[in-house]
């Protein structure tokens, strides 16, 4: 596996509970993982609840995951370094 992987995800702020997973397509994309987190889109809280659940949901440390563009958009691309050698099956195995 490679030293940094880049994953596009759509943060949906405002949710009931926090979770990961679900594959759709996007204008512009054509795989974006949902992110669901409680907070809101207020200075960059959801951003930051979201990637702290990307890297929990790979069982990565939080700062293995660094927001590369997006920081105010809802669609982000997210760089995973040092990933975990299974990722690839992480990916595909995503709850929907």
């Amino acid at each position: 596996m490679a030293d940094r992987v880049l994953i596009t995800i759509r943060v949906h702020p405002g949710a009931s509970r926090a979770r990961v997973g679900g594959w759709h397509a996007e204008p512009g994309h054509e795989r974006v993982l949902g992110v669901w987190v409680p907070q809101r889109a207020v200075d960059g809280q959801a951003t930051q609840a979201a990637l702290a659940g990307v890297a929990d949901w790979l069982g990565v440390r939080r700062r293995s995951v660094r927001l590369v563009t997006g920081a105010r958009a809802r669609v982000k691309v997210v760089e995973i370094c040092d990933p975990p050698a299974d990722l690839g099956e992480r990916l595909r195995e995503a709850p929907c």
